[in-house]
C-alpha cells in the first residue's frame, strides 16, 4: 500500500499537479491539507475519475481544509474540530484495519511570544490537545496512522540552520518540545526518521521566497507521517518527491510518500 500525504495549497487552483502526481506514483490513498474548498465545491468527480473513488473531506472557504482520498473503502469517517474551534483541520478515517488521521496543525504566525501572538497560542494549544486526545482515545498497540502539515520541524536537521531558526516559528523550544510529547503519548513512529538518520538533513518545505530553492536549499521537514509500534513492521519505504516542487504553479511543500507491505 502507497500513502502519500501533501500540503496542496489550493486543491481546485493544483488539480493538474494532483493529477500528474497520481500518474506518476500512484498513491493507494492521498492525504490533502490547505485545500481551501468548501464542501460544496470540492471535485469529487474529477477526483473520483483518478480512481479516488472514496473520499472524506472538510474544508473551508480561503483556508485550511484536508481531505483523504483512497482506492480503497473507507469503514468510517469522523470531522473533530480543535481548540473550540471549527476550522477544518483534522479527519478520520477507517481504511483496511487501520484509523488514519490528517491533520492540518495551525502555523502559528510570525512571532513565538504567546503574550502578543494569538495564533502562536492557537498552535500550542491545539498540539496539547492532540497529545490529550490520542493519550485518552487509544492505545500503543492500535494500529493508526497520522499524517499532515505538523508545521513543526521537531529535529536539528530537520531544518536548514538550526542556530538561527531557534527563534523562529516551526522550530522554537515550545513547539518542539510539544511535538515530542505528542509523540510520545502513543510512542508513534516518525517514519522519515526510520529511514533517514536524524544527522541526515530532511525537508520538506521551501519558501516561495527563495527564488531558487534548489541552490539555497533553505527547507525545514514540516510534512510528517507517524505510525504506531504496530505497524512498525509493515514499513517498506519512505521518500520526499521533492521535484514536485518544480512543477508549475507549485505547492511549497513536496509530497511525502510511504509504502508498507503487510
Amino acid at each position: 500500500m502507497r500513502l502519500v500525504t501533501w500540503n496542496i495549497n489550493s486543491v481546485r487552483l493544483r488539480l493538474p499537479l494532483v493529477k500528474k502526481l497520481s500518474e506518476a506514483v500512484r498513491p493507494d490513498i492521498l492525504c490533502l491539507q490547505e485545500t481551501k474548498c468548501p464542501d460544496e465545491h470540492f471535485p469529487v468527480e474529477a477526483l473520483a475519475e483518478m480512481g479516488y473513488a472514496h473520499q472524506h473531506f472538510h474544508g473551508m472557504k480561503s483556508y485550511n481544509g484536508v481531505a483523504i482520498l483512497s482506492r480503497l473503502p473507507m469503514e468510517a469517517r469522523d470531522v473533530h474540530h480543535r481548540v473550540g474551534r471549527e476550522d477544518c483541520r483534522h479527519i478520520a478515517a477507517s481504511i483496511n484495519g487501520f484509523e488514519l488521521h490528517n491533520l492540518y496543525i495551525p502555523a502559528g504566525g510570525d512571532e513565538p511570544d504567546v503574550e502578543v501572538n494569538d495564533k502562536f497560542a492557537h498552535k500550542l494549544d491545539f498540539v496539547d490537545e492532540m497529545t490529550g486526545w490520542f493519550k485518552d482515545r487509544y492505545s500503543a498497540d492500535q494500529r493508526l496512522i497520522a499524517v499532515g502539515d505538523f508545521n513543526i520541524a521537531p529535529y536539528e536537521h530537520d531544518v536548514w540552520s538550526h542556530k538561527q531558526l531557534l527563534n523562529v516559528v516551526s522550530h522554537t523550544p515550545p513547539e518542539t518540545e510539544r511535538l515530542a510529547k505528542m509523540k510520545d503519548s502513543l510512542d508513534w513512529i516518525d517514519v522519515a526518521r526510520r529511514f533517514i538518520p536524524e544527522d541526515e538533513k530532511c525537508y520538506t518545505w521551501w519558501s516561495y521566497r527563495n527564488r531558487d530553492w534548489k541552490k539555497s536549499n533553505r527547507g525545514r521537514r514540516l510534512d510528517h507521517v507517524w505510525v504506531t509500534q504496530g505497524l512498525g513492521d509493515a514499513l517498506d519505504g519512505f521518500n520526499v518527491l521533492s521535484e514536485a516542487r518544480d512543477w508549475e504553479k507549485p505547492s511549497d511543500h513536496a509530497p511525502v510518500i510511504v509504502d508498507f507491505r503487510f
